[in-house]
């Protein structure tokens, strides 16, 4: 017996760029940035003063009561409209699924860090290094005392499936992964592999992500990966350019609605694409580094084209290579284009320089968690429209980035087949392929 056919039949997103498809679709493909000054916190002393935020969002356009969510916080609000676009494109709200306990969730959703950062970042003038130990107990006993006890649950990574759970009263399975980067290519991945083994009709799938306050920027500070341009925001990420200097957080969410072709054919659902083939892997190498050679990005890619059944040193029948696009993990630090450069190279050999890759990174800034679902999404917009997005801010090439990385303008061309990948700390590798739908 085959395997079903599984279908994407809606999407949404919630993005620094807008809260709609449409809208944040043109911005993309006109090259726009959501990257400016943090508003979250005072960021003036740090060495990064900017990030993408989602700005002017309202969770109760989105929600049929949004006093059921009242205590949500940002990441679980984030997923709330995006899940709730894509529960009304695959139409859903009008054909409801046929058993409630065959609709699963699966997300990649990073921690829900609220009121401790933010007491943490409104007592900052309190703290007395000087004054020692004494102090900073006080210091730490106001700040816990001041934290809503109702909200305290909301920083567990699993909420924002909670959330969701409750909007559209999805009993079957539901699961969370916290694979950095790579989460919500995984939790999409994942799903699709439930569909296919028959344990669900109907998944929704994608991640959701903050991570703009005082802890979240520090960390990522520390760790040198943050971009600290001192010009405009908006010209601070720069992947695959030969001036890159470290990625710009982003927050946001990205939502799908994935079915069994036969589940969405009786309700009349109109197919988007369909989901092909899914591959992970890890690198078993360092913890905050890729493997040099970009050897788990390759087994992952490679493995997403087997269960695709596609050959990637063969053309396809109109002589083009086999995949019309890649959306890239693209952060824009030196290691990670590089090795994810080699990586394509590895797979797809004297092909790769024919195939057109780009980082919407460079526009929306990197969304983390929630990363790999809003990437997934521009693929299935590209083969919809037949037009690729471009890495904008790549003026200055690098002499050892070799191949067609879309530069500053959007591209038009025929798409059928697309590739999205996304990597994560920890070394977790994760890649999908997503074709056109054909009856």
């Amino acid at each position: 017996m085959s395997a079903p056919r599984i279908v994407v039949t809606g999407t949404g997103w919630i993005t620094p760029l807008g809260h709609d498809i449409e809208g944040v679709w043109r911005r993309l493909l006109a090259a726009e940035s959501g990257m400016a000054p943090i508003t979250r916190f005072d960021a003036r002393t740090f060495p990064t003063t900017f990030a993408a935020e989602v700005r002017d969002y309202d969770v109760s356009r989105f929600v049929k009561d949004a006093r059921v969510h009242a205590t949500a916080g940002l990441n679980s609000q984030f997923a709330l409209g995006a899940a709730s676009q894509a529960w009304r494109q695959a139409g859903l709200d009008r054909t409801p699924p046929r058993d409630p306990r065959r609709v699963g969730l699966y997300l990649g959703a990073g921690e829900g860090v609220l009121d401790t950062a933010n007491y943490v970042g409104s007592n900052l003038a309190a703290w007395d290094p000087v004054a020692g130990a004494v102090d900073g107990r006080r210091w730490a006993e106001a700040a816990l005392a001041r934290m809503a006890p109702a909200r305290e649950i909301e920083q567990e990574p699993n909420m924002p499936l909670a959330h969701l759970a409750r909007e559209f009263n999805a009993r079957g399975p539901a699961y969370n992964c916290l694979t950095a980067c790579a989460a919500s290519t995984q939790a999409i991945g994942e799903a699709f592999s439930i569909l296919r083994r028959g344990d669900a009709d109907v998944m929704v799938a994608g991640g959701t992500h903050t991570m703009i306050h005082l802890l979240g920027v520090t960390g990522f500070n520390r760790l040198t990966a943050l971009s600290e341009f001192k010009g405009d925001p908006t010209e601070a990420s720069r992947p695959f350019s030969l001036d890159r200097g470290g990625f710009v957080m982003g927050e946001g969410s990205g939502m799908i609605v994935l079915e069994t072709l036969e589940h969405a054919a009786a309700r009349g659902a109109t197919p988007l694409c369909e989901v092909v083939g899914y591959g992970s892997s890890c690198d078993a190498y360092r913890i905050t580094d890729i493997q040099p050679e970009g050897r788990g990005a390759a087994v992952a890619m490679e493995a997403a084209l087997r269960q695709a059944g596609i050959d990637p040193h063969a053309r396809d029948a109109q002589g083009r290579p086999p995949i019309q696009y890649i959306s890239a993990h693209g952060t824009g630090t030196k290691e990670n284009d590089s090795i994810e450069t080699r990586a394509v190279k590895r797979v797809f050999g004297e092909l790769a320089r024919e195939i057109p890759m780009s980082s919407i990174k460079s526009m929306m800034g990197h969304l983390i968690a929630a990363a790999g679902s809003v990437e997934f999404i521009t693929c299935v917009l590209a083969i919809r429209d037949g037009i690729v997005p471009p890495t904008r801010n790549l003026r200055v090439p690098d002499p050892e980035l070799d191949l067609d990385y879309v530069p500053n303008a959007a591209r038009r061309l025929p798409v059928d087949v697309c590739v999205s990948n996304n990597f994560g700390f920890g070394g977790q590798n994760d890649s999908l392929v997503v074709r056109r739908f054909t009856a």
